[in-house]
C-alpha cells in the first residue's frame, strides 16, 4: 500500500470515529463573528467570537492543544484545554487531521509568549480532509503538480496565495483607476459569428439552436467599436479571450484582456493612460515602483523610452538595413541567427529581426512608435507617412504589455484593408461591424492590455502558468 493510502485509511479511521463521538464530518453552515484576518485586526482580550477555517499544525501537550487554524484570510492559533471542554470533546479534538475543516467558539487572550489565540469552550466538524496536506504543510514542489491541483498549491504555498491576492488587488486597482476617468466598463459576446479584431486562429465550435458555426472571441475590438458609435466616449472591458495557439513561457490560449477605447483622443492619450495607470497599480498593489525580479528588475519611475520601430531596426541592423534589397535583408538577418522564409518580403524580414532579436532586449518600460501600417489594419496611418501605422507597442521586460492605436475610421479605407487582409476569404470581413463604421465613429485611441503579461512583469514570475490560476495543460495520458 502506498504512503498516501496508508494516511488515507488512518484518516477514515479517525473518521469512523469522530461519527462514534457524535461528529458528523461534513457539517452545516458556521457562522462567524469575522473572518481572521479582522479578528486580528479587531483584537480584544476577553472577547467571545466564532470562528473557522483549516488545521494547519496540531501541537499535542497532552492535557491541552494548541493548534493553527486558516481560513483563507489570515492564520489564528487555537487553544485546546481538557478541563475546558467535556471529557468527550477534548478526545475527539485528538482525532483530528492537518487539513480538516473545523468551526471554534471560545474567547480571546494573549499567551505568555504575546501570541493572540482563541481559547476553545466548543468546536464542531465542518469537513474531514481524506488526503494529507502536501509534504506536511512545507509547500507543493512539483511545478506541473502545482498547475493541476492549484488548490493543494494555494493551501501549501503562502507566497503562491499572496500573488493570487495580488492578481486580484492589481485587477480591482485597474477597474477603479479607469472608473475613476470617467470610462464605462461593458460586456461584450464572448462567442461570435466571426473571429475579428486580431489575426489569429480562433476556436472553432457549433450553435445547435442556430444551426450555425460560431467561434470564441480572439478579441472584442469590434465589438467596443460599435459602442463608440453608439454614443459611448469611454469604454473598457476586461475580458477572455482565446486564441488557438501555441502555448510557451508567455501564452496561454485562454487568457485575459483589458481593451481600452476613448472618442476624441489619439494614440497619445493611450499613452498617458497607460503610464499612470500600470504606476498606480504598481504602487498600490506592490507599494512600489522597483518591480520584477533581482534577475530582471524593473524601475518605473523613470521617464518611459520612447523611439520609433525603424530607429530600432537601424540601431541593430545599420543605417542602410531599410536601403538594402530584399535578398541583402534576408542574408544579413540570416547572419544574425535568423531563419527566414525566402518568401517574404522586406517588411516581414524586418519584423523578424524586431521580434527575435529586439523586442526581449527591451527591459526597461518602451513605447515602440510608428510600426509598418501594413502590420496593424486597423489602425490610422501617421499623418506623415501612410506607410506607417500611428501606434505604439509597449515593452517592458522584453515582452509586449500593451498595443495601442489611433483607430481608424474611415469606412472606406477599412473596407479595403480587410479586403486585402483576407484575400481569397472576403466572407471573413465582418460587415456588421463595417456598416456601423459607416454611422460615423468618432475618432479615437484604443489599446489592448495583457493582464496576465503585466502581473507576470510586476511580480517577477518567469511564466504566464505561474500568474493564471488554471492553466491549460496537456491531458495526462
Amino acid at each position: 500500500m502506498s504512503e498516501e493510502n496508508e494516511y488515507r485509511e488512518q484518516r477514515l479511521r479517525n473518521m469512523e470515529a469522530l461519527v462514534a463521538a457524535g461528529y458528523q464530518p461534513y457539517g452545516a453552515a458556521f457562522e462567524r463573528t469575522a473572518r481572521l484576518e479582522q479578528l486580528h485586526a479587531d483584537f480584544a482580550e476577553g472577547q467571545s467570537v466564532h470562528a473557522a477555517g483549516r488545521l494547519t499544525t496540531i501541537r499535542d501537550m497532552g492535557k491541552s492543544i494548541f493548534a493553527d487554524l486558516h481560513d483563507g484570510s489570515d492564520r489564528f492559533q487555537i487553544y485546546v484545554q481538557k478541563k475546558v471542554l467535556s471529557e468527550e470533546g477534548f478526545e475527539a479534538f485528538k482525532l483530528l487531521d492537518l487539513g480538516d475543516q473545523i468551526g471554534v467558539s471560545g474567547e480571546l487572550f494573549v499567551t505568555r509568549t504575546g501570541e493572540q489565540t482563541i481559547k476553545i469552550t466548543d468546536w464542531t466538524m465542518l469537513a474531514k480532509a481524506l488526503l494529507p496536506m502536501p509534504e506536511k504543510w512545507h509547500g507543493l514542489k512539483d511545478t506541473e503538480a502545482r498547475y493541476r491541483q492549484r488548490y493543494l498549491d494555494l493551501l501549501s504555498n503562502p507566497a503562491s496565495r499572496e500573488l493570487f491576492n495580488r492578481r486580484t488587488a492589481m485587477i480591482r486597482e485597474i477597474r477603479s483607476y479607469l472608473s475613476d476617468r470617467g470610462f464605462y466598463e461593458v460586456e461584450t459576446p464572448m462567442m461570435q459569428s466571426q473571429a475579428g479584431g486580431a489575426a489569429a486562429r480562433p476556436f472553432k465550435t457549433h450553435y445547435e439552436a442556430l444551426g450555425t458555426d460560431m467561434y470564441l472571441r480572439i478579441a472584442p475590438e469590434l465589438y467596443l467599436k460599435r459602442l463608440l458609435v453608439g454614443g459611448f466616449d469611454k469604454v473598457f472591458e476586461l475580458n477572455r479571450n482565446f486564441r488557438n495557439e501555441g502555448l510557451d513561457r508567455t501564452h496561454n490560449p485562454e487568457f485575459t484582456m483589458l481593451e481600452i477605447y476613448e472618442a476624441y483622443t489619439d494614440v497619445r492619450g493611450m499613452q498617458a493612460l497607460i503610464e499612470g495607470m500600470i504606476r498606480h497599480v504598481s504602487q498600490t498593489v506592490f507599494g512600489t515602483l522597483q518591480v520584477g525580479s533581482e534577475e530582471r528588475p524593473i524601475d518605473l519611475e523613470p521617464a518611459w523610452r520612447e523611439v520609433t520601430y525603424c530607429e530600432l531596426i537601424e540601431e541593430k541592423m545599420g543605417l542602410d538595413w531599410f536601403s538594402l534589397s530584399v535578398e541583402d535583408a534576408r542574408l544579413k538577418a540570416e547572419a544574425q541567427g535568423l531563419q527566414i522564409d525566402p518568401a517574404w518580403d522586406h517588411m516581414l524580414v524586418t519584423h523578424e529581426v524586431y521580434e527575435k532579436l529586439i523586442e526581449k532586449h527591451l527591459m526597461a518600460p518602451t513605447f515602440v512608435k510608428r510600426l509598418p501600417a501594413a502590420l496593424i489594419p486597423l489602425a490610422k496611418a501617421c499623418p506623415d507617412d501612410p506607410a506607417l501605422a500611428d501606434v505604439f507597442e509597449l515593452v517592458i521586460s522584453g515582452q509586449e504589455v500593451a498595443p495601442a492605436y489611433t483607430e481608424l475610421n474611415d469606412p472606406l479605407e477599412q473596407r479595403r484593408r480587410l479586403l486585402a487582409q483576407a484575400g481569397e476569404n472576403p466572407e471573413k470581413i465582418d460587415e456588421d461591424f463595417l456598416l456601423a463604421l459607416e454611422q460615423g465613429m468618432p475618432p479615437a485611441g484604443g489599446m489592448g492590455v495583457g493582464i496576465d503579461r503585466l502581473l507576470m512583469i510586476l511580480a517577477g514570475m518567469d511564466a504566464i502558468r505561474d500568474v493564471i490560476l488554471f492553466p491549460q495543460l496537456k491531458p495526462r495520458d
